[in-house]
């Protein structure tokens, strides 16, 4: 029997995303036989992740539909939540410590990290966490080699609310219960501040040069708004330096 595709909205960066019943459809790309791959290693390790289911009828990636609401509709989460979403992370990049490094020729990693080391999500951010009776971290097709720190710490500003317009104490109180939750040792927290306004300021400059070559879909991201978002939040970041150490050591 055949179930009606539901087309789900909300993604900025995939076409045709599509729910058939209890999974999800998406076009295949280069990396998804990876990805597919790289679920599979995270669950074995026991890591609460979209169920990989390879590949339908018509060419398309396939993964389990996850039931609940994303956290971006509960922003600013409380401290017992950014805690909870910080072991999250960590449970993550610990597991992701057993699957190598994959060939990425071919793929358009967008967000290159300096001396990549590690296999992780790449966009771990409120958008992509779905909070119901599973906490589950969702779309995984951007997943790439990076490292712990540029991972962490986009997430880090993202849960934390990190972003222009934001009262500063109450941020980094968000900042902090979001690593205290990873658990992050004294390296990984003096150099969270400076590779949160890295982090940024890459993102700005990826919609940039992509509305000049005309990029798609960052070309259009950048004039509907998030160009003027990740710039406002890399100056955010950077003028509150002190702030975020403070509240780090």
């Amino acid at each position: 029997m055949n179930e009606e595709a539901e087309e789900l909205a909300g993604g900025n960066a995939s076409e045709s995303v599509v729910r058939v019943g209890d999974t999800v459809r998406k076009p295949w790309l280069e990396n998804s036989g990876t990805v597919q791959e790289y679920l599979k290693a995270l669950q074995i390790a026991g890591v609460d992740v979209p169920k990989p289911l390879g590949k339908d009828h018509a060419g398309r990636h396939v993964i389990e539909y996850i039931e609940g609401v994303s956290a971006l509709e509960q922003l600013p989460l409380g401290r017992a939540d950014l805690l909870r979403v910080g072991r999250l992370i960590r449970q993550i990049h610990d597991a992701s410590e057993v699957f190598g490094l994959p060939d990425t020729t071919g793929w358009n990693v967008l967000l290159p990290a300096e001396s990549p080391n590690l296999m992780c999500h790449n966009d771990l951010a409120p958008w992509n966490l779905i909070m119901g009776e599973r906490w589950v971290f969702i779309d995984w097709d951007a997943a790439g080699p990076s490292t712990r720190l540029w991972d962490l710490a986009y997430a880090a500003q993202s849960f934390g609310v990190l972003f222009e317009g934001q009262p500063v104490p109450e941020a980094a109180a968000r900042l902090s219960a979001v690593i205290d939750g990873y658990g992050a040792d004294e390296g990984l927290r003096e150099a969270l501040p400076e590779a949160m306004v890295k982090r940024a300021a890459a993102m700005h400059q990826l919609l940039k040069s992509s509305h000049e070559t005309g990029f798609q879909p960052w070309a259009e991201m950048y004039v509907n708004g998030h160009g003027e978002h990740w710039h406002a939040a890399a100056d955010y970041v950077l003028r509150n330096q002190d702030a975020w150490k403070q509240a780090l050591t």
